[in-house]
């Protein structure tokens, strides 16, 4: 906006008062937030483990994907301002914006904070790879497993919404991003950019938010940080805990074990919830990380990469506990520049290794590593770099859009015949 663009921020509608907040236009996406989050973690990313889940995933994306061409086109829902993208910023697991850049004709520029071009320096987010020979491989199959789930969908939405022709079964597209401007909002000091990614894609830094400015804590909060030692933070954000007394046992056990005192953060698991808690214990809730981990000795956490990145910032040793997805991703890097000890999967946390990772943390050579990272982000200017990258990327003029795409009911020949050709032919485009 500083630049002069008219930005609409779509996301799903749990954070419209935030995006609002920060004089930014709002636009619903479809989907559920704590649905998704829930299949995320019992599927342990995207790939549903089941025929059960298939129906899930296929209902939450579809509903995403659906409400992605009026995102970019209707007018505003409260000022009836109309709205016409020209130009659109999306991340991968949109799986929509493609196809809807295509209709539209404006240029479309991948933002993530996770790998998703192929590399042979490290496995695609989403899968265990053991051996560094299917690095590269484990993006080419995640790509096509996506694909081959979502085809229908997709080629639905192209044929229906769009009023564009299927994509064969056995047309190279999948859901690769690959001939995309492709950004990644982290540090190069935590992961460099790979030497087989091309000039398309860009390493920018992370972009935080400062919300510790407009925070106002709790004094009982304010009182209970200042009469003793820093405490160590855990919480696992949006993540769904099984069992949250389990979980909260075990934390509790463990800083009775290293005699450390901690901040408990309820999240959408409730952790904490209903417990007695002693003094050197305080149970909290929406409070900001940029604000709460300064404060803090180190960090127990479920490894989103905005977390991650705010407790890099701080200096903060950090354990991760990982659920799903990239989560895993994070905790490796951690554990390799000796920031953290290895990643305890949730399923795997117990009072024993907790304790250990505690002491680890607490180590003062692992402080100073954190430190030194810490120095070298707060250098980085992930926004200006960001938006450098978007400007370099975009055409010299922009292209004016394209009529209504789902009004519009004038197609050229060949997209006239693939049209009817998906009617009748269901294995080369999956339109049926």
């Amino acid at each position: 906006q500083e630049y002069g663009h008219h930005v609409r921020l779509a996301t799903h509608a749990n954070f419209k008062t935030f995006v609002k907040s920060a004089g930014v236009d709002f636009y619903p996406l479809g989907g559920d937030p704590r649905v998704l989050a829930g299949y995320m973690a019992r599927n342990k990313g995207l790939i549903p483990s089941g025929p059960a889940e298939i129906s899930v995933q296929k209902k939450q994306l579809k509903a995403i994907i659906d409400s992605i061409p009026p995102a970019c086109t209707a007018p505003d829902m409260e000022t009836g301002v109309s709205f016409r993208a020209q130009s659109i910023i999306a991340n991968p697991p949109a799986y929509g914006h493609v196809h809807v850049a295509e209709a539209l004709g404006v240029p479309l520029h991948i933002f993530f904070t996770m790998p998703w071009t192929p590399t042979y320096q490290f496995p695609h987010p989403l899968v265990r790879v053991p051996q560094s020979a299917g690095y590269w491989l484990s993006y080419i199959i995640v790509d096509l497993l996506i694909w081959w789930g979502m085809r229908r969908i997709i080629n639905n939405f192209r044929k229906s919404t769009l009023k564009l022709a299927p994509i064969a079964y056995f047309s190279m597209y999948r859901g690769s991003i690959s001939h995309l401007p492709t950004s990644y909002m982290w540090s190069p000091y935590v992961v460099p950019k790979p030497n087989d990614w091309g000039p398309l894609v860009d390493v920018v830094g992370y972009c935080f938010l400062s919300l510790a400015s407009k925070y106002q804590p709790r004094e009982d909060f304010v009182q209970w940080i200042k009469k003793g030692p820093p405490p160590l933070y855990f919480g696992f954000g949006s993540m769904p805990l099984e069992d949250p007394k389990g979980t909260t046992d075990v934390i509790l056990e463990a800083l009775r074990d290293t005699e450390q005192r901690g901040i408990i953060d309820r999240g959408w698991g409730n952790l904490g919830n209903l417990i007695e808690l002693s003094d050197n214990v305080f149970l909290l809730e929406e409070c900001p990380h940029d604000w709460l981990f300064p404060q803090c000795s180190a960090v127990v956490h479920h490894g989103g990469a905005g977390t991650t990145a705010t407790g890099l910032k701080a200096g903060c040793p950090t354990t991760i506990v990982p659920f799903f997805g990239d989560q895993f991703f994070w905790g490796e890097r951690i554990y390799q520049k000796e920031l953290g000890p290895a990643p305890i999967p949730i399923s795997e946390l117990n009072v024993e290794n907790l304790s250990n990772a505690i002491r680890f943390m607490l180590q003062p050579e692992v402080k100073s590593r954190a430190m030194e990272i810490a120095r070298l982000i707060e250098n980085e200017d992930g926004v200006a770099a960001a938006v450098d990258a978007f400007h370099r990327h975009l055409p010299d003029e922009l292209p004016l859009p394209t009529p209504s795409v789902v009004e519009d009911e004038n197609l050229n020949p060949l997209q006239w015949f693939f049209l009817r050709l998906g009617r009748f032919c269901c294995a080369p485009c999956g339109g049926v």
